[in-house]
Formats: structure tokens, sequence, C-alpha cells
């Protein structure tokens, strides 16, 4: 299982960013799918994650970014979306997709799967 990560950049405060992430390969199912950053110095964190109904209803958000982050997913297409709105410099982390995944209908373990990661930068 790949994920492959896209977007992300260096914004001034205020401004927005999408990050999208795709995954590929061989699987059963993706049970939930999300977005941790990393800021320097800090431990990686848990930002928002989305479970396999795809229903925003359903998401959990860090509460720094709550109403200004949103999670999205396709569960047709294994996507999920990061919209990021009114950035702040505290948001400068590296960002990392997340997937929990089935391998087989057979077994009922769940992995880990991790993207690359990529640079978000808010400039003051």
């Amino acid at each position: 299982v790949q994920l492959v990560e896209s977007g992300g950049g260096l914004v001034q405060a205020g401004g927005s960013l999408r990050l999208s992430c795709a995954a590929s390969g061989s699987f059963f199912t993706i049970n939930d799918m999300g977005w941790y950053r990393q800021a320097p110095g800090k431990e990686r964190e848990l930002v928002a994650t989305i479970d396999r109904s795809g229903r925003g209803d359903r998401a959990n958000y860090v509460d720094s970014v709550k109403g200004r982050f949103t999670i999205s997913r396709d569960i047709t297409k294994n996507t999920v979306t990061l919209q990021m709105n009114n950035l702040k410099p505290e948001d400068l982390a590296v960002y990392y997709c997340n997937a929990k995944v089935r391998i087989t209908r057979w077994g009922s373990t769940v992995y880990d799967y991790w993207g690359q990661g990529t640079q978000v930068t808010v400039s003051s």
C-alpha cells in the first residue's frame, strides 16, 4: 500500500492550502484515513481523521484546527483531502497522510500506512 501526498508549500498567515493523499496498492479496505503533523522539536500529533463512511459529521479534529480545517474523503478513489483555511504560524509542520488498512477480507488486523510527508510553512 502506498500513500502519495500532494499540496503543501509556503503561505502567509491567513491564507489557505489544500493537501491531498491517494492510496494505491493491493488491499481489502481502508478504515480511517487522516492527517497528522509534526512541528520542529515536537511529537507527531493527530490533525484530523475521517472514517470509511466519508461523512463529514463523523470527522474528528484536534481542537487547534477546528473551524479552520476540513477533512474530506472519496471512498471510490481512496483519497483524502485536508482543506486548511486561515492558516497560522503555529500550523507550520510536516503533514503526513495516514491510512488504517485491512489487507485481506479474512483477517481483522489493521495496519498503519504513512505518506512521505509534505511541508507546510506559514509566514507571519
